[in-house]
Order: structure tokens, then C-alpha cells, then sequence
């Protein structure tokens, strides 16, 4: 009997499924698209199940507009694996499903390879390179930018091209467009280029031979020192998986790092690799993802978001610094894209490798007792040597822009024996606060429990949290006074405080500011290795697996922060950072320094990271947390609620406190912490609490939340709040 009733699941913040007719002349599937309509919109959907019965009457069903698939979106195992997203993340299906695809897909278009226009030079375009443009800027933009190739007319839009100046250069007939559609290709011959290869250590044999002859799943943490040859390890484990015709995920954890994993890829193998990320505009991220599916790539490198994207044959999955927090999605469905990588190889039943010089002390602690395997990289590939360790104490210096006498003599030694220096601070803008000299008085965002940080370069004043803006104030609003001075270092102070104290060398500052632009990063770190710039300032951005061969110095220059936080990670986060930043100094075969400034010399922390190694510290965290029954050896989820009135959140979180554990699963290993106001407590104009659930097992946090959340659905102050759940929550604040 041919089914009546399609089961839908629809972007909705409801944990629930629709039920909608099936007209006659359309044949929904299971795993496709439909459209239907909702309310007073039309919505797009995916269809969970076809049935012949309903709760509700055909009278009070509407019908199905439009059928948008012929095949399901998504293979059944990662169908599977979405499914179990939802649940583990205690997310509505609709969002979870929905969130998985591609925006045009989400949008309702066609599931098919989109055409891509690109620009191209003319022979008369290349003729008139040699003449030159005179006063033309923008015309001589574009044609130098053709000079080496095609390039994507999104890229011109980008760089704020306009059509109009595309249109004068056709009509001269110096350019010409063209459309480009991916081509699907047997690769699985001849896989690997002709290239010189490093030479492997025994160490590094002995990890690819030990993944190679797994079978089915297994879970494999590759820890290995910086510079050790992590990548090297990871194309020897792709070469066989493409020979028998399989695809590779490689996940890393930011956009900034994929130019060069991509370029690294494409010199070792003959296939075509694919990269997604959220800096793609939507025709190429719906291209990149159907070469994914169709097997038109063979190898695909992306940040988190890539992990859901469909593999007509995946062999291999790895993760490259598993233990960044960008891993974790901080929005909507909140999942740990490492976590449901390794549930996603389990599901396919194929090999999943974590690399880290600084493991997740969750990955570690899985890794040493038996339930991933543990591979060890102790030594520096090559001519790589370790780097030396110094601390130094800056209690009662005079600081120049953050920078203490004797690193600025340190940074000359090194800039004038022709080598590059790296400096480490982790605040963008020119001073994280602006303050009156006569009564205290600090400009602070009105939305939001921060001050608001001053940028010099386009004179205003953002808070980094709300995203508001302003233009700088010059007038105390306390006292009316018009000194005011700054207060602290940012990142554009020091690069301008450089400038003068070292005018005969270049400077480049890479943050989130001055690297807004499509491009801009894979440009700077272009320069930055051709040697361009002999001083690098840099945010968390530029510590993480980036190859400087000339950088010998790396100088991190505020640190006390983190040493007194009140998020228990926080020692895990500030160890993984000085081991990666660390990392950057002395990969070629010069010997690297790396320098710490701190009040705080004796600190323990620090003491271990200086003079001992990562895994020391990772053992002794692990006892601590052992003792505290924290991570990994417990279980927690944050109850987040915001709101225009703060005894609305604390009245809402003290009710769930009370669902929970008046709950019968609720036993004696699980225990409510709070309701307490969030560490920033208001953020864009809401007041933020929140309340932390820990348990000492995994199931039964699970068990528990799902029985008890459609109870805390209907609580009386449910609906007057904003709140969300966080399984596993990697950011407490």
C-alpha cells in the first residue's frame, strides 16, 4: 500500500515531527527534501518517515508542495549519525538536519553542480600587461590579479571589483569569462606524485604500520611534538586509502590553516582535494560537498563543519590538533566536531587519527587506558632541534607596549642575524580599555558587562562582545575631563610601538582585524615565509601549525591571565598554547628560543611547562582532576538561560534545578551546581546565568536529560526565557 503521510522534520526550535499528505503525483524518500507549508511560510524539510496513519485527522493535514530530491541528502550511515547528533546533543532533528547542509541546499536548490564563472586574460589582455593602464587603478588591478591565471568572479567581489570595471576590460577584449563545473574522474591510478619525500623515522614507520594493518575501526591518538612530522605521517596513511580508490577527511581546526595543508596535499597526490569552510561562498561550498558525495574529490580538507558533509567511499578520517577548542561549536547544535568524528569513523568502520604535540587531557586519558590506540612522535623531524625555554620576570620593569628592555634586546640579537621574531598576544585593538586620568572614569559597553576595547587605526571604540561600535570618545562622561588615556595592550600598540623601536625592520600583525578580507591570510603568510616581514604579531590565529623556517625567536608577552582563571581548563589551554606558540621557533634546522614574560616566575605552571614537557603536565592535571571529579572522570552540561530580566533567569534556572533533582535517575553520583550568574553576566542587553549538571556517568547524564527535558519545556518560566543546553561544554563563561 503506497503511503498516505510523509513524517517531516523542519527547522524548527521544536522536538518534534510534522505529518503532511502525500499528494498523488509526488513520491517523497526517506532522507530527502520536501517543501511544505508552515503557518504562513513555505519551509524546507527532510522526510523522516512515510507512513499510513496519523495522530490528526487528513481534514486538519496540509499537503506537501513540492518533492525537491530523488535520492536521499545523505548516505544511511551519516543519516544515522545526524540522527544520533540530535539525540547526544539534546538538539530538535529538524535544526540538526538542517544545519548539515550546504545553505543552497537549506535554501531549496537543486542538489547539482553549480557552474563557476571565472575571468581569464585575452591575448590582446596580455599584450597589454606590457603596455601598462596609466591612471586606471581598479582595470590594472584586475589584470594583474589574471596575470598568473583564471580567477573566480566572487574573488572580485571580494576585493570590492565592481561589474562595471569587468564590463570595460570584456569590452576592450582584454578579459573574457568562463564557466567551469567540476568533472568527476576515476583517480585511484597512480596517486602519487613525483616528489621528494623525507625521509622516515622509526618512530614514524612504526605509527603509519601500526594504523595501516588495523582493520575496521580504531581510533588512534598520533601525539607528537612540534615539528615532529605529524603531516608526513598523515599523507603515508591517505597513499594506500586512495589506491583502493577510497576518499580521506582531513579536518583542521581553522580556515587560516587549510592554504597551506592544501598545498602540501596537492604537491604529494595526482587527485583532485576539495576544501570546506565557513569563508566559502555558496556556490563553491555546494560544489565542494557534491565532489564530496559524488567522488568527484578524493581527498577533502575542512574545518569542523566538513565532517557532516557525505563521502561516496570514506576510508580515513583525520584530525589534525584535536585538542582546539575550535573544534567545538559554540552556537546552535553545539557538538565536538572530534567527538562525533570518532563516532562517525565507528559508524563507517574505517581508521580515525587525532594528531596533537598538546592532546585533549579527555583524548589522553582515553588513550592511556586502553580505549585508543597511543602513538608516539618524541623527536623533531630532520634537522629540527628542541628549542630552549627562558622565563622572564617583569615584576616592578618598565614596559614599553608590553615589552620588557631585556626582550627587546633579545629580539635585536636575533632580527640582525637575518632572522624572523615572533611575537604572541592574544588582544586585538589598540588598548582593551579607554580611561579618564582625572577620576577613573572607563568607557564601558552599555549592553554588556565589558569595557569597550579602543581601536586606533579606525578610531573608534568596539566591544568585542555585542559587536557595538562607536566613534572614540574624547570627553570623560564622569567628570567631563578630557584626559583620557589607555589602559593596557593590544595588538595594534605594540605593531606601532615596533615600528619605532625598530624602524629598519618590517612589521606584520595578523588578528582577526587585519585579516577580515577573502585572502588576506593566505597572502600574508605568503609574505611572511617569503620573508617579507622580519617581526610577526599575532593572535591565537598564528599559533597554530603554521611552518616559519626563519622564525628562531618567539616571545609571548602577557600569560598571567590565564594563570589565575576560574574555568578549570584553563591550565590545560595556557600549557597547550606555550607548546604550540613554542612550536613555531626553530623548525628548520636554526636552533629556536622561546620566551615567557610574566610577573608570576615561580608559578608551578609555568615552572613545569619551562622546564619539563606537556605530558608531565597532562599527568599531573590528570591526577587533579582525578581528585576533583572533573573531566574526563565526570560528566557536565551547562543549563544556559538569558533574558531583559535577571530574577526572570534565576527564577527559570532554579526550576530546572529542582525538575532534576526531584528526577528518579537523579542518584547520588550526579550533583547541580548554581544557578549562578555567568562570568560575563550581561551580554547585548540580556542578563546571563547559568546552572551546571554533573554526573559521574555518561548514560546516565543522557538518560536523565532526556526524560527530564519535556519537563523543563513546560515550566512556568520557559517560555520567558532564552535557554539552551550545552552537553559537554568546553567554555564555562
Amino acid at each position: 500500500m503506497r503511503p498516505t503521510i510523509a513524517r517531516v522534520a523542519l527547522p524548527v526550535p521544536l522536538d518534534k515531527q510534522f505529518d503532511y499528505l502525500i499528494p498523488p503525483h509526488l513520491f517523497p524518500i526517506i532522507g530527502g527534501r520536501v517543501s511544505v507549508p508552515f503557518g504562513r511560510q513555505t519551509l524546507v524539510g527532510v522526510v523522516t518517515a512515510l507512513v499510513n496513519h496519523s495522530e490528526f485527522s487528513e481534514q486538519q493535514l496540509k499537503s506537501i508542495k513540492q518533492v525537491l530530491d530523488s535520492q536521499p541528502v545523505w548516505p544511511e550511515k551519516l543519516y544515522q549519525l545526524l540522527h544520533w547528533c540530535s539525540q547526544f546533543y539534546q538538539y530538535p532533528l529538524g535544526d540538526t538536519l538542517l544545519n548539515a547542509m550546504p545553505s543552497a541546499l537549506r535554501k531549496g536548490k537543486e542538489a547539482d553542480f553549480a557552474a563557476l564563472v571565472e575571468w581569464r586574460l585575452t591575448a590582446a589582455g596580455r599584450d597589454q600587461l606590457m603596455v601598462g593602464f596609466g591612471r586606471a587603478v581598479k582595470q590594472a588591478k584586475v589584470m594583474h590579479m589574471l596575470e598568473s591565471g583564471p580567477v573566480a568572479h566572487q574573488t572580485f567581489i571580494d576585493e570590492e571589483i565592481g561589474s562595471a570595471v569587468l564590463k570595460t576590460l570584456v569590452e576592450k577584449g582584454w578579459i573574457e569569462s568562463i564557466e567551469n563545473k567540476p568533472v568527476v574522474r576515476d583517480w585511484s591510478k597512480d596517486v602519487e606524485a613525483d616528489v621528494d619525500k623525507p625521509k622516515l623515522n622509526t618512530e614514524q614507520a612504526v605509527a603509519i604500520a601500526t594504523v595501516n594493518s588495523s582493520q575496521g575501526f580504531g581510533c588512534f591518538l598520533l601525539e607528537g611534538v612540534t615539528g615532529s612530522g605529524k603531516t608526513e605521517v598523515y599523507l603515508n596513511l591517505i597513499k594506500p586509502v586512495l589506491e583502493k580508490g577510497q576518499q580521506a577527511l582531513v579536518l583542521v581546526p581553522e580556515i587560516g590553516l587549510t592554504p597551506q595543508t592544501i598545498n602540501r596535499f596537492k604537491k604529494r597526490f595526482n587527485v583532485p582535494v576539495e576544501v570546506i569552510h565557513s569563508g566559502l561562498n555558496e556556490t563553491e561550498r555546494l560544489n565542494s560537498w557534491l565532489c564530496a558525495r559524488d567522488k568527484a574529490a578524493g581527498i577533502v580538507i575542512g574545518t569542523r563543519s566538513a565532517l557532516l558533509t557525505p563521502f561516496a567511499d570514506l576510508g580515513i578520517i583525520i584530525v589534525d590538533e584535536e585538542h582546539d577548542t575550535s573544534y567545538k561549536q559554540q552556537d546552535s547544535l553545539r557538538y565536538h566536531a572530534r567527538d562525533v568524528a570518532v563516532m562517525r569513523a565507528n559508524k563507517e568502520q574505517i581508521p580515525i587519527v587525532l594528531g596533537s604535540a598538546t592532546p585533549a587531557l579527555e583524548t589522553l586519558h582515553n588513550a592511556l587506558v586502553g580505549k585508543y590506540h597511543h602513538l608516539v612522535l618524541s623527536n623533531r623531524a630532520g634537522s629540527a632541534v628542541p628549542t630552549t625555554n627562558k622565563v622572564l620576570n617583569i615584576k616592578g620593569a618598565y614596559l614599553e607596549s608590553g615589552l620588557s628592555a631585556a626582550l627587546i634586546a633579545e629580539m635585536r640579537k636575533h632580527l640582525q642575524a637575518g632572522n624572523q621574531v615572533m611575537l604572541f598576544l592574544n588582544r586585538r585593538g589598540f588598548s582593551p580599555a579607554l580611561m579618564c586620568h582625572e577620576c577613573g572614569w572607563i568607557a564601558e559597553c552599555k549592553r554588556c558587562d565589558a569595557y569597550y576595547t579602543y581601536h586606533q587605526n579606525s578610531n573608534e571604540i568596539r566591544c568585542h562582545h555585542c559587536g557595538s561600535q562607536q566613534p572614540i570618545i574624547h570627553q570623560c562622561q564622569g567628570c567631563g575631563s578630557t584626559h583620557l588615556v589607555t589602559v593596557g595592550v593590544g595588538t595594534e600598540q605594540l605593531e606601532n610601538q615596533l615600528a619605532e623601536l625598530f624602524p629598519e625592520f618590517k612589521t606584520i600583525r595578523i588578528d582577526r582585524d587585519s585579516t577580515r578580507r577573502k585572502g588576506s591570510l593566505e597572502s600574508a603568510l605568503t609574505s611572511i615565509r617569503n620573508g617579507e616581514y622580519q617581526i610577526l604579531i599575532g593572535t591565537q590565529m598564528l599559533a597554530k601549525g603554521h611552518h616559519f623556517p626563519d622564525v628562531t625567536l618567539v616571545a609571548l608577552l602577557d600569560v598571567d591571565g590565564s594563570l589565575y582563571s576560574s574555568d578549570f581548563r584553563a591550565s590545560e589551554r595556557l600549557a597547550q598554547l606555550f607548546i604550540q606558540v613554542a612550536g613555531r621557533a626553530g623548525r628548520a634546522s636554526k636552533p629556536g628560543e622561546v620566551v615567557l614574560q610574566t610577573h608570576h616566575p615561580e608559578h608551578s605552571l609555568l615552572q613545569a611547562l619551562l622546564t619539563k614537557s606537556y605530558r608531565h603536565f597532562a599527568d599531573t592535571a590528570l591526577q587533579e582532576r582525578k581528585l576533583a571529579m572533573l573531566p574526563p572522570f565526570s560528566f557536565l552540561t551547562m543549563f544556559r538561560a538569558e533574558s531583559n530580566h535577571s530574577e526572570q533567569v534565576e527564577s527559570f534556572l532554579r526550576q530546572v534545578r529542582h525538575t532534576l533533582e526531584a528526577h528518579p535517575l537523579f542518584d547520588e553520583f550526579c550533583m547541580v551546581l548554581g544557578p549562578t550568574p555567568a562570568p560575563l553576566a550581561k551580554r547585548a542587553g540580556k542578563y546571563r546565568w547559568q546552572l551546571l549538571l554533573q554526573a559521574q556517568n555518561r548514560s546516565t547524564m543522557q538518560k536523565l536529560l532526556a526524560s527530564a527535558k519535556p519537563a523543563i519545556q513546560i515550566l512556568p518560566d520557559a517560555k520567558k526565557v532564552r535557554w539552551t543546553l550545552d552537553i559537554e561544554p568546553q567554555d564555562l563563561s
